[in-house]
């Protein structure tokens, strides 16, 4: 058994590995054995009866969740004129074209989030290969090839964040900070797990919510209890 830190430990012996914990209980309990000093994160973990080696099963979209996640994003805007003009009014750190093409090409990555108009696609796909494996490239399912690049601004410095099944059917999201109310972690949750329920795939059978769990940064994972998050 790999060894685990003093405060570690002593947060798994808080928790009932058996149970799967009320919602409001959970979050309590995450914010309560949270061991590190910092402002840990509080992360969700919903285990999908999805298949991800199906097209029509690999999820993938975005959310603005109500009370954001405790981290202002910086954003990367590929536009030019009027657009260019909307990005920096709404609060992009970073508006530009091929001058920003040429920076990441050269190993900058000093942003968070990348959004680009449809105009701006054909060149901003010379970057795909050093974008994509970080999960920077704008995509029109998570509302980051738009021309609506104000709004987009907007909704991600509120809290929006992109969400997408991995190979094993999981779906890992932030839903804040140790330091938030645990009402407003609550809200938080709900709805990642509503959008989840929405987007369900058709051919999607039996159970589509299988395990929920959260946890902090550095803590264990906590079960909450799926029949008390799915409406």
């Amino acid at each position: 058994m790999a060894k685990v830190g003093k405060k570690y430990a002593e947060a798994i012996k808080q928790i009932d590995k058996d149970s799967a914990y009320e919602p409001s209980e959970a979050i309590e309990l995450v914010k309560k054995v949270a061991p590190a000093k910092f402002d840990e994160t509080v992360e969700i973990a919903v285990r999908l009866g999805v298949d991800p080696k199906k097209a029509d099963q690999q999820i993938r979209g975005a959310v603005v969740l109500p009370h954001g996640t405790g981290k202002t994003k910086r954003v990367l805007v590929f536009a030019k004129g009027e657009k260019a003009k909307e990005a920096e009014a709404a609060g992009a750190e970073f508006v530009g074209d091929d001058d920003y093409i040429n920076k990441i090409q050269q190993g900058w990555f000093d942003f968070d989030v990348v959004v680009a108009t449809p105009d701006m696609m054909g060149t901003v796909g010379k970057l795909g290969r050093v974008l994509g494996p970080k999960g920077l490239m704008p995509n029109p399912k998570t509302g980051t090839v738009t021309f609506e690049v104000g709004k987009a601004v907007n909704e991600i410095k509120a809290g929006k964040i992109e969400y997408r099944v991995d190979k094993d059917g999981n779906i890992h999201a932030p839903i804040g900070k140790v330091s938030f109310d645990a009402s407003k972690l609550l809200d938080n949750m709900q709805t990642i797990i509503d959008t989840l329920v929405k987007v369900k795939p058709a051919s999607a059978k039996g159970q589509y919510i299988r395990n929920v769990s959260i946890s902090s940064t550095m803590g264990p994972g906590i079960k909450v209890n799926t029949t008390k998050v799915v409406k």
